[in-house]
């Protein structure tokens, strides 16, 4: 639950999105997600942090470097985005707690901290290393996908009982509480659904398919360039 000292906070900066991926490689998809999350919740700025070593999965079909670079291309041009190299220049695995403490390290103990996930990613949250202290580090926003919580619901209909004993009495439906202390609040909003995936664009590439449309020219022509996903 906040802290008495938590709530004190809000008068300095505002509060900052946190958005990680393996973004192999970034997309549309994610980009307007970082947008609207941004907007929605009234963040200063959302910064995209690939994944060095990403625990869920298995390797990247590129390396962290053409990644990170690719999302450096992806953001140019928007103020509102900014680019975090640390779990990349990390030689650990890419732990979500492990990149909170660091950035509380950086930023203070009283910048408010938003970590943006999808409602899936939300649901497994129990799996995630170290996942309760999520919640002292930072908020969480919960980007409303389809096939979960619809505009009106704002919720996923249910939750695993150790998720919904953790959440309870952090869930509000006001994005105006992330500013107010730095963590350990619990927020929906809605995002435009885009059928777009990571995964889909490797394939169509490695079938020599057009993949222009679903990602920023400048990451499509980097991906020629490098010849990445043939």
């Amino acid at each position: 639950m906040p802290t008495e000292r938590q709530a004190g906070a809000g008068s300095g900066p505002g509060p900052l999105g946190l958005l990680g991926g393996t973004f192999d490689p970034i997309h549309l998809g994610h980009l307007r997600l970082a947008e609207e999350a941004r907007e929605a919740l009234g963040l200063e700025r959302v910064r995209l942090i690939p994944a060095g070593l990403p625990p869920h999965r298995g390797l990247p079909g590129s390396t962290a470097d053409d990644r990170l670079a690719m999302t450096h291309l992806a953001v140019a041009g928007n103020p509102g985005l900014e680019v975090d190299d640390g779990e990349v220049r990390a030689a650990q695995k890419s732990y979500t707690v492990l990149t909170l403490e660091r950035l509380r390290t950086e930023l203070g103990g009283q910048r408010p901290l938003v970590l943006i996930l999808g409602a899936d990613a939300f649901q497994g949250l129990p799996s995630w290393h170290r996942w309760t202290e999520l919640f002292e580090l930072a908020h969480i926003a919960v980007a409303n996908r389809p096939g979960y919580a619809p505009h009106g619901r704002r919720w996923p209909a249910v939750l695993s009982p150790e998720l919904d004993a953790a959440c309870r009495g952090r869930m509000t439906n006001d994005p105006a509480a992330l500013r107010h202390q730095p963590a350990g609040r619990v927020v929906p909003f809605d995002m435009t659904p885009l059928a777009i995936s990571a995964s889909l664009i490797r394939d169509l590439l490695r079938g020599s398919h057009s993949a222009r449309y679903l990602l920023p020219d400048t990451v499509l022509d980097y991906i020629d360039l490098h010849d990445l996903y043939r």
